[in-house]
């Protein structure tokens, strides 16, 4: 189970009460900041905004491709360690808005893990250090470190051990 916290809401759905939960400059903010961080193709740059702008906790030499998305609404509940490589267009999400509740979750992704293009990471999920994320993956629950993770729904595809016998073998050959 992802950890989030839930929040009931009563009347229409929760996306209907979005500026009850976050203030709608601080979307306006975070909206134009991701959108020039999305283009930039300085990685540095990428990372100085997302640190001082959003309040994001980004490792040193972490790099996220171009369209990367980060979550609009709560950024700083967003981090990454170091060495990491985001792919291009992932969703990085710490929110969800449902029918009858909205949830809110940190994410934590490890040191040197790598995200393919195109994937989904949904709110209270963590990324273990050294794991690996294949592209186009809905990532709806944690990943063990140093594993390697793919699909929808996600499944793991190697272990940590068998990801080392692996790298041992072709060490070898």
């Amino acid at each position: 189970m992802r950890k989030t916290k839930r929040f009931q809401v009563k009347n229409a759905n929760s996306l209907w009460h979005i500026y009850k939960t976050v203030s709608f400059w601080k979307v306006v903010k975070n909206f134009i900041v991701i959108q020039i961080a999305r283009y930039t193709p300085f990685l540095r740059v990428k990372n100085w905004l997302y640190r001082v702008f959003l309040r994001m906790k980004i490792g040193e030499e972490s790099s996220f491709a171009l369209m990367v998305m980060p979550d609009i609404m709560f950024p700083e509940k967003i981090t990454v360690g170091k060495n990491s490589v985001i792919g291009y267009n992932t969703t990085i999400l710490a929110h969800e808005y449902l029918i009858k509740e909205y949830r809110i979750g940190d994410v934590v992704i490890g040191n040197n893990v790598l995200i393919g293009a195109n994937t989904t990471i949904l709110p209270g999920v963590t990324i273990g250090d050294g794991a690996v994320v294949s592209a186009a993956t809905l990532v709806h629950k944690d990943v063990s470190a140093g594993s390697f993770v793919g699909g929808n729904p996600m499944k793991v595809i190697y272990t940590k051990e068998e990801m080392e016998q692996r790298s041992s073998r072709d060490m070898k050959d």
